[in-house]
């Protein structure tokens, strides 16, 4: 190993630890105290409900572990939205499962959460996932209401979302662990099953105190709307258990009885690991986002047996595509490269950035991808697309616009990946979140903005310099220096993986280990959901 792999590996290995760090303080909720309260009410708390849930002889995939990260500090925090989201197996079926968090603010809702809930349900939707909603919360977050309760995305969209769902035939169960309040309480109830925990499980429109406000009846919130109520009075809910594992339980056990789906029909042959070992990446991808390095070394080591069918190999080198598999799963990769190389005229191209020829050959390996029904990766470490007058020329934006087109119409399911940068319309044609990709996952390596935040702080700066001296301010280098700097770091702070996957621009941050996990169940889950909507892009400039 050379001094280059070694600088690198301990770098990367570095922004995994302190990733992991993140995630272990992330997971304590809304702390000690606060579990130490669940747990005197006889609870378990949302991730040992899941935990005890889930198959221990299947992987578990977390999405948006680190949402409302560094968000809503005047309001005490919310780790992970207050709620815990991802995709698991029970009793053998995959499924998505929807936990909230009684240690943070009593599970209240606040905007974001809704934004979380609202993606799971999405996958699930999208992959015709069977849900399991495990309900514990206090209802809106009353100081935000106004973020949460009346937009087209806000609150309300759940429980559209539950019959939608109920629509398509995607199994919906929901256990009532704890409070279930106000419009919350139509979420488990317009589920297809509901069940309910005696002594800790309640749900009403209203509860005790509110009700004695509104029509002056006193009522205790048991008598109001807990098991006995809901299962033997009101018949809302359908089962009543004793504890939370009688309840999970029986949750594990309509699971083991729900039929087989009908497939998509993608194809999958024996798993085989990466013949070049995995953790070289920590040492391929290097420590510095603007260095160069080759992105067809990070591939073989994603792909079973390492074996690659490239496309086009000596053609619009700056992105590489073809065809392998991951898990057993057959794939089509786009890749950007990152390495400096030379067009089919000798010319000299960057690595990183998306030419004419390079748009060309990943539209046309997209369209081949979904003409044969296989799935694609994208693979991001893109600072966008080349400009200058030899690009706009030679038609940069018609070519750019053709793979932008083809991504859009693509109806093989999508997985990107950021490996580094995620720049400007380069995160539109490698897929980025406006894209529908099924999954979306950085590497703690990533920077996802509208450019780089050299380039950026320095038009930035030049604007404000501008408008200072509009004023009548004098701007001397020290005053433009102390704003670059400043520009800089607020620019650089907006950019990491870790401000994206805080407002789920990405699903969530993984170590590059875990990549193969995450597409492979990724590919499982959209096996769910048979294409039926035939491959079109429409109208396109040639």
């Amino acid at each position: 190993m050379d001094l280059e792999f070694n600088k690198n590996e301990d770098a990367n290995k570095q922004l995994v630890f302190q990733c992991n760090a993140r995630l272990n303080k992330i997971y304590q909720g809304g702390g000690e105290k606060a579990a130490a309260k669940q747990k005197e009410k006889g609870k378990m708390l949302a991730r040992e409900r899941i935990s005890y849930l889930i198959d221990d002889d299947k992987p578990w995939l977390e999405i948006g572990a680190f949402v409302a990260d560094g968000m809503y500090a005047e309001h005490g925090g919310c780790p992970s939205g207050g709620v815990v989201c991802g995709i698991g197996y029970i009793a053998g079926r995959q499924c998505v499962i929807v936990a909230n968090d009684a240690t943070v603010k009593a599970g209240a809702w606040f905007p974001i959460t809704a934004k979380k809930n609202l993606r799971a349900q999405e996958i699930a939707m999208e992959n015709r996932l069977p849900v399991i909603y495990l309900v514990d919360s206090a209802g809106v977050y009353l100081p935000l209401q106004d973020e949460i309760f009346p937009d087209k995305e806000h609150f309300g969209r759940i429980f559209r979302n539950n019959a939608i769902m109920s629509s398509m035939g995607i199994v919906q169960i929901s256990a009532i662990m704890g409070s279930c309040v106000a419009g919350g309480a139509y979420l488990p109830i317009m589920s297809d099953e509901a069940m309910i925990v005696d002594g800790t499980g309640s749900v009403f429109l209203a509860g005790s105190y509110l009700v004695k406000s509104a029509i002056g009846e006193d009522v205790d919130n048991e008598t109001l709307g807990g098991a006995t109520t809901q299962c033997e009075i009101s018949g809302v809910t359908d089962y009543k258990h004793p504890n939370d594992k009688s309840c999970l339980d029986s949750v594990r056990n309509i699971m083991s009885k729900v039929g087989d789906y009908n497939k998509a029909g993608f194809d999958r042959i024996a798993p085989l690991e990466p013949k070049l070992n995995p953790k070289d990446i920590y040492g391929i991808l290097p420590d510095n986002r603007e260095k160069a390095y080759d992105m067809m070394q990070i591939i073989l080591r994603l792909l079973d047996d390492s074996d690659f069918e490239e496309y086009k190999a000596g053609y619009g080198q700056t992105i590489i595509c073809g065809l392998g598999r991951i898990d057993g799963w057959a794939v089509g990769i786009v890749a950007n490269q990152r390495k400096v190389v030379k067009s089919k005229k000798g010319e000299m191209q960057i690595g990183g950035v998306i030419y004419s020829d390079s748009a060309d050959k990943a539209t046309r390996f997209i369209m081949n991808c979904n003409q044969k029904k296989i799935p694609l990766v994208f693979l991001q470490d893109v600072t966008g697309f080349m400009v200058g007058s030899r690009s706009e020329h030679g038609g940069i934006i018609k070519d750019g616009a053709k793979m932008v087109n083809a991504v859009s119409n693509s109806v093989v399911p999508k997985f990107t990946i950021v490996v580094g940068n995620s720049y400007g319309a380069g995160n539109y044609a490698m897929c980025g979140k406006s894209y529908d990709p099924r999954l979306i996952y950085a590497w703690p390596s990533a920077k996802i903005a509208v450019m780089g935040g050299a380039q950026a702080a320095k038009v930035l700066v030049q604007m404000q310099a501008a408008g200072l001296k509009a004023k009548g301010e004098e701007v001397d280098a020290q005053k433009e220096a102390d704003l670059l700097k400043e520009t800089t770091d607020r620019y650089n702070a907006q950019t990491t993986p870790y401000y994206a996957a805080a407002r789920l621009w990405v699903d969530g941050i993984i170590d590059p280990l875990e990549t193969r996990k995450v597409i492979s169940m990724g590919i499982e889950a959209a096996n769910h959901a048979p294409i039926k909507k035939p491959f079109n892009v429409g109208i396109i400039q040639t």
